[in-house]
Protein backbone atom coordinates (compact mmCIF):
# COMPACT_ATOMS: atom_id res chain seq x y z
CA UNK A 1 0.00 0.00 0.00
CA UNK A 2 1.31 3.44 -0.82
CA UNK A 3 1.65 5.87 2.02
CA UNK A 4 -0.94 8.64 2.43
CA UNK A 5 -0.18 11.82 0.51
CA UNK A 6 2.27 14.07 2.32
CA UNK A 7 2.99 17.04 0.06
CA UNK A 8 5.08 19.97 1.21
CA UNK A 9 3.20 23.11 2.25
CA UNK A 10 4.50 25.07 -0.75
CA UNK A 11 2.93 22.81 -3.38
CA UNK A 12 -0.53 22.98 -4.93
CA UNK A 13 -1.52 19.76 -3.14
CA UNK A 14 -0.17 21.24 0.08
CA UNK A 15 -2.40 24.27 -0.36
CA UNK A 16 -5.40 22.00 -0.89
CA UNK A 17 -4.56 20.05 2.26
CA UNK A 18 -4.10 23.26 4.24
CA UNK A 19 -7.48 24.58 3.11
CA UNK A 20 -9.29 21.35 3.97
CA UNK A 21 -7.49 21.16 7.30
CA UNK A 22 -8.77 24.62 8.22
CA UNK A 23 -12.27 23.64 7.17
CA UNK A 24 -12.03 20.42 9.20
CA UNK A 25 -11.21 22.36 12.36
CA UNK A 26 -14.43 24.33 12.00
CA UNK A 27 -16.58 21.25 11.34
CA UNK A 28 -15.18 19.03 14.06
CA UNK A 29 -13.41 16.83 11.50
CA UNK A 30 -16.67 15.91 9.70
CA UNK A 31 -16.67 16.25 5.91
CA UNK A 32 -19.51 18.44 4.57
CA UNK A 33 -18.85 17.01 1.10
CA UNK A 34 -19.60 13.47 2.26
CA UNK A 35 -23.01 14.45 3.63
CA UNK A 36 -23.76 16.61 0.58
CA UNK A 37 -23.03 13.62 -1.68
CA UNK A 38 -25.49 11.50 0.28
CA UNK A 39 -28.25 14.09 0.30
CA UNK A 40 -27.77 14.82 -3.42
CA UNK A 41 -27.99 11.12 -4.26
CA UNK A 42 -31.18 10.83 -2.18
CA UNK A 43 -32.82 14.02 -3.50
CA UNK A 44 -32.13 13.29 -7.18
CA UNK A 45 -33.49 9.75 -6.99
CA UNK A 46 -36.50 10.85 -4.94
CA UNK A 47 -37.26 13.51 -7.56
CA UNK A 48 -37.30 10.74 -10.18
CA UNK A 49 -39.64 8.51 -8.11
CA UNK A 50 -43.23 9.81 -8.40
CA UNK A 51 -44.58 6.61 -6.84
CA UNK A 52 -42.44 7.10 -3.72
CA UNK A 53 -43.51 10.74 -3.58
CA UNK A 54 -47.18 9.76 -3.69
CA UNK A 55 -46.60 7.18 -0.99
CA UNK A 56 -44.93 9.80 1.23
CA UNK A 57 -47.77 12.27 0.59
CA UNK A 58 -50.34 9.69 1.67
CA UNK A 59 -48.28 8.86 4.73
CA UNK A 60 -48.07 12.54 5.67
CA UNK A 61 -51.86 12.93 5.24
CA UNK A 62 -52.58 9.88 7.40
CA UNK A 63 -50.22 11.09 10.13
CA UNK A 64 -51.82 14.54 10.07
CA UNK A 65 -55.31 12.94 10.31
CA UNK A 66 -54.30 10.79 13.29
CA UNK A 67 -52.62 13.75 14.97
CA UNK A 68 -55.80 15.79 14.50
CA UNK A 69 -57.90 13.06 16.10
CA UNK A 70 -55.44 12.87 18.98
CA UNK A 71 -55.70 16.64 19.48
CA UNK A 72 -59.52 16.58 19.39
CA UNK A 73 -59.60 13.77 21.94
CA UNK A 74 -57.32 15.76 24.19
CA UNK A 75 -54.85 12.91 24.34
CA UNK A 76 -57.50 10.51 25.74
CA UNK A 77 -56.84 7.90 23.07
CA UNK A 78 -54.06 5.69 21.80
CA UNK A 79 -50.97 7.69 20.80
CA UNK A 80 -50.37 8.19 17.09
CA UNK A 81 -46.78 6.94 17.28
CA UNK A 82 -44.97 4.92 19.91
CA UNK A 83 -41.43 6.07 20.68
CA UNK A 84 -38.64 3.58 20.11
CA UNK A 85 -37.74 1.52 23.21
CA UNK A 86 -34.40 3.32 23.60
CA UNK A 87 -36.00 6.76 23.28
CA UNK A 88 -36.92 7.89 26.80
CA UNK A 89 -37.26 11.62 26.17
CA UNK A 90 -41.05 11.57 26.61
CA UNK A 91 -41.46 8.88 29.26
CA UNK A 92 -42.45 11.07 32.21
CA UNK A 93 -46.06 11.57 33.31
CA UNK A 94 -45.77 15.28 32.55
CA UNK A 95 -45.45 14.46 28.86
CA UNK A 96 -48.88 12.81 28.85
CA UNK A 97 -50.66 16.07 29.74
CA UNK A 98 -51.74 18.46 26.99
CA UNK A 99 -50.45 20.32 25.05
CA UNK A 100 -47.13 18.59 25.70
CA UNK A 101 -48.42 15.17 24.68
CA UNK A 102 -49.55 16.63 21.35
CA UNK A 103 -46.16 18.29 20.85
CA UNK A 104 -44.36 15.02 21.52
CA UNK A 105 -46.67 13.11 19.17
CA UNK A 106 -46.14 15.68 16.42
CA UNK A 107 -42.39 15.32 16.78
CA UNK A 108 -42.48 11.51 16.76
CA UNK A 109 -44.76 11.54 13.70
CA UNK A 110 -42.35 13.82 11.86
CA UNK A 111 -39.45 11.62 12.89
CA UNK A 112 -41.22 8.52 11.60
CA UNK A 113 -42.12 10.22 8.32
CA UNK A 114 -38.54 11.28 7.67
CA UNK A 115 -37.43 7.74 8.37
CA UNK A 116 -39.80 6.59 5.62
CA UNK A 117 -38.68 9.40 3.29
CA UNK A 118 -34.95 8.68 3.53
CA UNK A 119 -35.24 4.92 3.06
CA UNK A 120 -36.53 2.75 0.26
CA UNK A 121 -35.79 5.27 -2.53
CA UNK A 122 -34.88 3.18 -5.57
CA UNK A 123 -31.38 3.87 -6.92
CA UNK A 124 -29.85 5.40 -3.79
CA UNK A 125 -26.71 3.56 -2.68
CA UNK A 126 -26.92 1.73 0.64
CA UNK A 127 -24.18 3.92 2.12
CA UNK A 128 -25.91 7.14 1.08
CA UNK A 129 -29.28 5.88 2.33
CA UNK A 130 -27.83 5.24 5.77
CA UNK A 131 -26.15 8.65 5.77
CA UNK A 132 -29.34 10.45 4.70
CA UNK A 133 -31.40 8.68 7.37
CA UNK A 134 -28.73 9.43 9.98
CA UNK A 135 -28.52 13.09 8.93
CA UNK A 136 -32.29 13.55 9.07
CA UNK A 137 -32.37 12.03 12.55
CA UNK A 138 -29.60 14.36 13.73
CA UNK A 139 -31.41 17.45 12.41
CA UNK A 140 -34.69 16.38 14.02
CA UNK A 141 -32.98 15.70 17.34
CA UNK A 142 -31.89 19.34 17.48
CA UNK A 143 -35.53 20.49 17.47
CA UNK A 144 -36.91 17.91 19.86
CA UNK A 145 -39.46 19.44 22.28
CA UNK A 146 -37.37 18.15 25.19
CA UNK A 147 -34.54 20.55 24.26
CA UNK A 148 -36.48 23.76 24.88
CA UNK A 149 -37.87 25.29 28.05
CA UNK A 150 -41.22 26.33 26.53
CA UNK A 151 -42.00 22.81 25.28
CA UNK A 152 -40.51 20.74 28.10
CA UNK A 153 -43.05 20.28 30.90
CA UNK A 154 -40.50 18.88 33.34
CA UNK A 155 -38.20 21.88 32.89
CA UNK A 156 -41.17 24.26 33.20
CA UNK A 157 -42.27 22.60 36.43
CA UNK A 158 -38.74 22.85 37.86
CA UNK A 159 -38.60 26.52 36.87
CA UNK A 160 -41.90 27.27 38.63
CA UNK A 161 -41.02 25.26 41.72
CA UNK A 162 -37.59 26.90 42.08
CA UNK A 163 -38.51 30.37 40.85
CA UNK A 164 -35.96 30.08 38.05
CA UNK A 165 -33.04 28.96 40.21
CA UNK A 166 -32.61 25.91 37.96
CA UNK A 167 -32.02 28.20 34.97
CA UNK A 168 -29.40 30.17 36.90
CA UNK A 169 -27.59 26.93 37.76
CA UNK A 170 -27.97 25.79 34.15
CA UNK A 171 -26.39 29.01 32.91
CA UNK A 172 -23.48 28.56 35.30
CA UNK A 173 -23.09 24.96 34.13
CA UNK A 174 -23.03 26.10 30.51
CA UNK A 175 -20.39 28.74 31.23
CA UNK A 176 -18.25 26.22 33.11
CA UNK A 177 -18.50 23.72 30.26
CA UNK A 178 -17.60 26.38 27.70
CA UNK A 179 -14.54 27.37 29.73
CA UNK A 180 -13.44 23.76 30.09
CA UNK A 181 -13.83 23.24 26.35
CA UNK A 182 -11.70 26.29 25.56
CA UNK A 183 -9.03 25.18 28.05
CA UNK A 184 -9.21 21.56 26.81
CA UNK A 185 -10.05 20.34 30.29
CA UNK A 186 -11.89 17.09 31.15
CA UNK A 187 -15.53 17.11 32.36
CA UNK A 188 -16.31 18.20 35.94
CA UNK A 189 -15.29 15.63 38.50
CA UNK A 190 -12.78 13.86 36.24
CA UNK A 191 -9.90 15.27 38.29
CA UNK A 192 -10.94 12.99 41.16
CA UNK A 193 -9.91 9.94 39.12
CA UNK A 194 -6.13 9.85 39.02
CA UNK A 195 -4.39 6.71 37.69
CA UNK A 196 -2.55 4.95 40.48
CA UNK A 197 -4.59 6.71 43.20
CA UNK A 198 -8.33 6.33 42.57
CA UNK A 199 -8.29 4.28 39.34
CA UNK A 200 -5.75 1.75 38.07
CA UNK A 201 -4.85 0.85 41.64
CA UNK A 202 -3.73 -2.75 41.08
CA UNK A 203 0.00 -2.73 42.00
CA UNK A 204 2.27 -3.00 38.97
CA UNK A 205 5.68 -2.01 37.60
CA UNK A 206 6.88 -0.79 34.22
CA UNK A 207 9.44 -3.42 33.22
CA UNK A 208 10.02 -2.61 29.55
CA UNK A 209 9.65 0.34 27.21
CA UNK A 210 10.31 1.31 23.63
CA UNK A 211 9.30 4.25 21.48
CA UNK A 212 5.59 3.36 21.48
CA UNK A 213 4.80 1.38 24.63
CA UNK A 214 5.50 0.82 28.26
CA UNK A 215 4.89 -2.71 29.50
CA UNK A 216 3.40 -2.97 32.99
CA UNK A 217 3.86 -6.16 35.01
CA UNK A 218 1.30 -7.19 37.64
CA UNK A 219 2.49 -9.92 39.98
CA UNK A 220 0.10 -12.74 40.94
CA UNK A 221 -1.56 -12.38 44.34
CA UNK A 222 -1.57 -16.11 45.13
CA UNK A 223 0.99 -18.62 46.39
CA UNK A 224 0.48 -20.87 43.40
CA UNK A 225 1.45 -19.14 40.15
CA UNK A 226 0.45 -20.21 36.67
CA UNK A 227 3.38 -20.92 34.38
CA UNK A 228 2.29 -18.94 31.33
CA UNK A 229 1.65 -15.19 31.69
CA UNK A 230 -1.19 -13.14 30.23
CA UNK A 231 -0.44 -10.23 27.86
CA UNK A 232 -3.18 -7.62 27.38
CA UNK A 233 -3.21 -5.36 24.31
CA UNK A 234 -5.65 -2.43 24.75
CA UNK A 235 -6.70 -0.13 21.91
CA UNK A 236 -4.12 2.45 20.87
CA UNK A 237 -6.67 5.28 21.23
CA UNK A 238 -7.37 4.43 24.89
CA UNK A 239 -5.49 4.54 28.14
CA UNK A 240 -4.57 1.09 29.40
CA UNK A 241 -6.60 1.23 32.61
CA UNK A 242 -9.97 0.54 30.96
CA UNK A 243 -9.40 -3.02 32.22
CA UNK A 244 -8.31 -1.82 35.68
CA UNK A 245 -10.71 1.00 36.53
CA UNK A 246 -11.49 0.02 40.11
CA UNK A 247 -11.14 -3.06 42.32
CA UNK A 248 -14.80 -3.89 41.70
CA UNK A 249 -14.53 -4.02 37.90
CA UNK A 250 -10.84 -4.73 37.25
CA UNK A 251 -9.97 -7.61 34.93
CA UNK A 252 -6.33 -7.25 35.96
CA UNK A 253 -7.14 -7.60 39.65
CA UNK A 254 -9.29 -10.67 38.95
CA UNK A 255 -6.54 -12.34 36.92
CA UNK A 256 -3.78 -11.80 39.47
CA UNK A 257 -6.18 -13.09 42.11
CA UNK A 258 -6.37 -16.33 40.11
CA UNK A 259 -2.60 -16.78 40.05
CA UNK A 260 -1.85 -15.20 36.68
CA UNK A 261 1.13 -12.97 35.96
CA UNK A 262 -0.30 -10.15 33.86
CA UNK A 263 1.46 -7.79 31.48
CA UNK A 264 -0.38 -4.76 30.10
CA UNK A 265 0.64 -2.52 27.21
CA UNK A 266 0.37 1.21 27.84
CA UNK A 267 0.52 3.10 24.55
CA UNK A 268 2.50 6.30 24.20
CA UNK A 269 0.62 9.49 23.33
CA UNK A 270 2.29 10.35 19.99
CA UNK A 271 3.17 13.86 18.87
CA UNK A 272 3.84 15.57 15.52
CA UNK A 273 7.25 13.94 15.32
CA UNK A 274 5.56 10.53 15.11
CA UNK A 275 3.51 11.37 12.03
CA UNK A 276 5.18 8.67 9.88
CA UNK A 277 4.58 5.76 12.25
CA UNK A 278 2.33 3.23 10.51
CA UNK A 279 0.28 0.17 11.35
CA UNK A 280 3.32 -2.07 10.93
CA UNK A 281 5.24 0.02 13.46
CA UNK A 282 2.39 -0.33 15.91
CA UNK A 283 2.35 -4.10 15.42
CA UNK A 284 6.12 -4.42 15.64
CA UNK A 285 6.59 -2.11 18.63
CA UNK A 286 3.30 -3.16 20.25
CA UNK A 287 2.15 -6.78 20.57
CA UNK A 288 5.26 -8.24 18.88
CA UNK A 289 7.64 -6.41 21.20
CA UNK A 290 5.46 -7.14 24.24
CA UNK A 291 5.39 -10.91 23.62
CA UNK A 292 9.14 -10.92 23.03
CA UNK A 293 9.78 -8.96 26.23
CA UNK A 294 7.41 -11.05 28.37
CA UNK A 295 9.05 -14.31 27.31
CA UNK A 296 12.51 -12.84 27.99
CA UNK A 297 11.54 -11.47 31.41
CA UNK A 298 9.65 -14.51 32.69
CA UNK A 299 11.42 -17.29 30.82
CA UNK A 300 8.02 -18.62 29.76
CA UNK A 301 7.80 -20.54 26.51
CA UNK A 302 4.35 -19.20 25.69
CA UNK A 303 1.84 -16.49 26.57
CA UNK A 304 -1.93 -16.04 26.55
CA UNK A 305 -2.89 -12.82 24.76
CA UNK A 306 -5.98 -10.68 25.29
CA UNK A 307 -6.94 -7.97 22.80
CA UNK A 308 -9.42 -5.24 23.67
CA UNK A 309 -11.20 -3.23 20.95
CA UNK A 310 -8.67 -2.06 18.32
CA UNK A 311 -5.96 -3.75 20.34
CA UNK A 312 -7.68 -7.01 19.43
CA UNK A 313 -7.56 -6.08 15.74
CA UNK A 314 -3.83 -5.44 15.97
CA UNK A 315 -3.32 -8.62 17.99
CA UNK A 316 -5.12 -10.54 15.23
CA UNK A 317 -2.54 -9.34 12.72
CA UNK A 318 0.26 -10.40 15.08
CA UNK A 319 -1.35 -13.80 15.62
CA UNK A 320 -1.61 -14.29 11.86
CA UNK A 321 2.08 -13.53 11.45
CA UNK A 322 3.07 -15.92 14.25
CA UNK A 323 0.88 -18.68 12.84
CA UNK A 324 2.41 -18.27 9.39
CA UNK A 325 5.93 -18.48 10.82
CA UNK A 326 5.14 -21.45 13.04
CA UNK A 327 5.78 -19.37 16.17
CA UNK A 328 4.00 -21.32 18.92
CA UNK A 329 4.55 -18.89 21.78
CA UNK A 330 0.97 -17.65 21.42
CA UNK A 331 -0.88 -20.30 23.41
CA UNK A 332 -4.31 -18.66 23.13
CA UNK A 333 -5.92 -15.42 22.02
CA UNK A 334 -9.01 -13.85 23.56
CA UNK A 335 -10.73 -10.89 21.92
CA UNK A 336 -12.94 -8.45 23.86
CA UNK A 337 -15.17 -6.10 21.83
CA UNK A 338 -12.71 -6.49 18.96
CA UNK A 339 -13.37 -6.58 15.24
CA UNK A 340 -11.66 -8.43 12.40
CA UNK A 341 -14.32 -8.12 9.71
CA UNK A 342 -15.31 -4.50 9.06
CA UNK A 343 -18.05 -5.30 6.55
CA UNK A 344 -20.76 -4.37 9.06
CA UNK A 345 -19.15 -1.95 11.49
CA UNK A 346 -22.41 -0.25 12.41
CA UNK A 347 -23.04 3.48 12.12
CA UNK A 348 -19.32 4.15 12.43
CA UNK A 349 -19.08 3.37 8.70
CA UNK A 350 -21.03 6.59 8.10
CA UNK A 351 -17.81 8.43 8.96
CA UNK A 352 -15.45 6.26 6.95
CA UNK A 353 -16.32 7.07 3.35
CA UNK A 354 -13.56 8.00 0.89
CA UNK A 355 -14.55 11.66 1.20
CA UNK A 356 -14.48 11.57 5.00
CA UNK A 357 -11.14 9.74 5.18
CA UNK A 358 -9.55 12.19 2.71
CA UNK A 359 -10.90 15.06 4.84
CA UNK A 360 -9.35 13.57 7.98
CA UNK A 361 -6.07 12.99 6.16
CA UNK A 362 -5.86 16.71 5.42
CA UNK A 363 -6.48 17.50 9.07
CA UNK A 364 -3.85 15.00 10.21
CA UNK A 365 -1.43 16.21 7.52
CA UNK A 366 -1.54 19.71 9.00
CA UNK A 367 -0.83 18.69 12.59
CA UNK A 368 0.80 15.25 12.27
CA UNK A 369 -1.86 13.38 14.26
CA UNK A 370 -5.56 13.16 15.02
CA UNK A 371 -6.40 14.37 18.50
CA UNK A 372 -8.84 12.48 20.70
CA UNK A 373 -10.98 15.63 20.98
CA UNK A 374 -11.33 15.66 17.21
CA UNK A 375 -12.55 12.07 17.32
CA UNK A 376 -15.12 12.93 19.96
CA UNK A 377 -17.41 14.73 17.49
CA UNK A 378 -18.16 11.60 15.50
CA UNK A 379 -18.79 9.48 18.60
CA UNK A 380 -21.02 12.17 20.09
CA UNK A 381 -23.13 12.26 16.93
CA UNK A 382 -23.47 8.48 16.96
CA UNK A 383 -25.07 8.70 20.40
CA UNK A 384 -26.25 12.31 20.38
CA UNK A 385 -29.42 11.54 22.36
CA UNK A 386 -27.37 10.20 25.30
CA UNK A 387 -24.19 12.25 25.02
CA UNK A 388 -25.50 15.64 23.90
CA UNK A 389 -29.22 16.38 24.08
CA UNK A 390 -30.02 14.60 27.34
CA UNK A 391 -27.09 16.42 28.89
CA UNK A 392 -28.43 19.78 27.68
CA UNK A 393 -31.80 19.01 29.22
CA UNK A 394 -30.35 17.78 32.51
CA UNK A 395 -27.47 20.24 33.01
CA UNK A 396 -28.82 23.41 31.43
CA UNK A 397 -32.62 23.29 31.65
CA UNK A 398 -33.02 21.38 34.90
CA UNK A 399 -29.88 22.90 36.42
CA UNK A 400 -28.58 19.55 37.58
CA UNK A 401 -24.96 18.49 37.39
CA UNK A 402 -23.75 14.92 37.19
CA UNK A 403 -20.04 14.78 37.78
CA UNK A 404 -17.88 12.39 35.82
CA UNK A 405 -17.60 8.81 37.04
CA UNK A 406 -14.53 6.63 36.55
CA UNK A 407 -15.61 5.52 33.07
CA UNK A 408 -16.32 9.08 31.93
CA UNK A 409 -12.95 10.21 33.27
CA UNK A 410 -11.21 7.40 31.39
CA UNK A 411 -13.13 8.28 28.22
CA UNK A 412 -11.82 11.85 28.42
CA UNK A 413 -8.25 10.59 28.76
CA UNK A 414 -7.64 9.49 25.17
CA UNK A 415 -4.49 9.29 23.07
CA UNK A 416 -3.64 10.80 19.71
CA UNK A 417 -3.31 8.88 16.45
CA UNK A 418 -0.33 9.41 14.09
CA UNK A 419 -1.07 10.60 10.58
CA UNK A 420 0.19 7.58 8.67
CA UNK A 421 -1.08 4.91 11.07
CA UNK A 422 -4.62 6.26 11.26
CA UNK A 423 -4.79 6.72 7.50
CA UNK A 424 -3.67 3.12 6.94
CA UNK A 425 -6.11 1.86 9.54
CA UNK A 426 -9.10 3.64 8.02
CA UNK A 427 -8.26 2.81 4.43
CA UNK A 428 -7.16 -0.80 4.77
CA UNK A 429 -9.59 -1.97 7.42
CA UNK A 430 -12.69 0.16 6.92
CA UNK A 431 -12.68 1.18 3.26
CA UNK A 432 -11.14 -2.00 1.85
CA UNK A 433 -11.70 -4.52 4.68
CA UNK A 434 -8.36 -6.08 3.82
CA UNK A 435 -7.89 -7.94 7.08
CA UNK A 436 -10.98 -10.08 6.54
CA UNK A 437 -10.35 -10.29 2.79
CA UNK A 438 -6.91 -11.82 3.38
CA UNK A 439 -4.78 -9.08 1.87
CA UNK A 440 -3.77 -6.79 4.72
CA UNK A 441 -0.68 -4.70 3.95
CA UNK A 442 1.13 -2.42 6.37
CA UNK A 443 3.93 -0.09 5.40
CA UNK A 444 6.56 0.76 7.99
CA UNK A 445 8.26 4.08 8.51
CA UNK A 446 11.19 2.80 6.39
CA UNK A 447 8.85 2.54 3.38
CA UNK A 448 8.99 -1.26 3.09
CA UNK A 449 5.82 -3.20 2.39
CA UNK A 450 5.07 -5.85 4.98
CA UNK A 451 2.17 -8.01 3.96
CA UNK A 452 0.04 -9.91 6.46
CA UNK A 453 -2.62 -11.72 4.46
CA UNK A 454 -4.83 -12.91 7.26
CA UNK A 455 -7.32 -15.58 6.25
CA UNK A 456 -8.78 -15.41 9.77
CA UNK A 457 -7.92 -16.14 13.37
CA UNK A 458 -10.17 -18.10 15.74
CA UNK A 459 -10.38 -16.33 19.11
CA UNK A 460 -9.37 -18.51 22.05
CA UNK A 461 -7.17 -20.90 19.99
CA UNK A 462 -3.50 -20.13 19.52
CA UNK A 463 -0.97 -21.20 16.90
CA UNK A 464 -0.10 -24.33 18.88
CA UNK A 465 -3.53 -25.84 18.21
CA UNK A 466 -3.31 -24.85 14.50
CA UNK A 467 -6.80 -23.43 14.81
CA UNK A 468 -5.47 -19.91 14.57
CA UNK A 469 -5.85 -20.15 10.81
CA UNK A 470 -3.84 -17.40 9.11
CA UNK A 471 -1.51 -17.13 6.14
CA UNK A 472 0.98 -14.33 5.52
CA UNK A 473 2.31 -13.93 2.01
CA UNK A 474 5.76 -12.51 2.73
CA UNK A 475 8.28 -12.88 5.50
CA UNK A 476 8.45 -9.62 7.49
CA UNK A 477 11.47 -8.71 9.51
CA UNK A 478 11.70 -10.36 12.90
CA UNK A 479 10.99 -8.17 15.94
CA UNK A 480 14.52 -7.69 17.27
CA UNK A 481 16.04 -4.94 19.42
CA UNK A 482 12.70 -3.19 19.69
CA UNK A 483 13.22 -1.64 23.09
CA UNK A 484 14.95 -2.14 26.37
CA UNK A 485 14.25 -4.10 29.51
CA UNK A 486 14.41 -2.11 32.68
CA UNK A 487 16.61 -3.32 35.55
CA UNK A 488 14.82 -3.63 38.89
CA UNK A 489 16.20 -0.35 40.23
CA UNK A 490 14.90 1.54 37.15
CA UNK A 491 11.41 0.12 37.07
CA UNK A 492 8.63 2.62 37.64
CA UNK A 493 5.87 1.62 40.07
Amino acid sequence: MSSPPCPSPGTVSGADHAFRAGLARSTGGLSPTAMLDAWSDWAIHLAASPGKQAELAMSAAMKAWRLGLYAIAGGRCEPCVEALPQDRRFDGDAWQAQPFGLTAQAFLSAQQWWGEATTGVHGVSAQHERMAEFGARQVLDTISPSNFLATNPEALRATLDESGANLVRGWMNAMEDAGRALRHEPPPGAERYRPGETVAVTPGQVVYRNHLIELIRYAPATDRVRAEPVVIVPAWIMKYYILDLSPENSLVRWLVGKGHTVFMISWRNPGPEDRDLGMEDYRRLGPAAAIEAVCAITGARGVHAVGYCLGGTLLTVQAALMAREGDERLRSMTLLAAQMDFTEAGELTLFTTESQVAFLESLMWAQGYLDSRQMAGAFTMLRSSDLLWSRIERDYLMGERREANDLMAWNADGTRLPYRMHSEYLRQLFLENRLAAGRFVAEGADGADRRHSCAGVCGGHGARSRRAVAVCSQNPSAPAALGRHLPPDKRRP
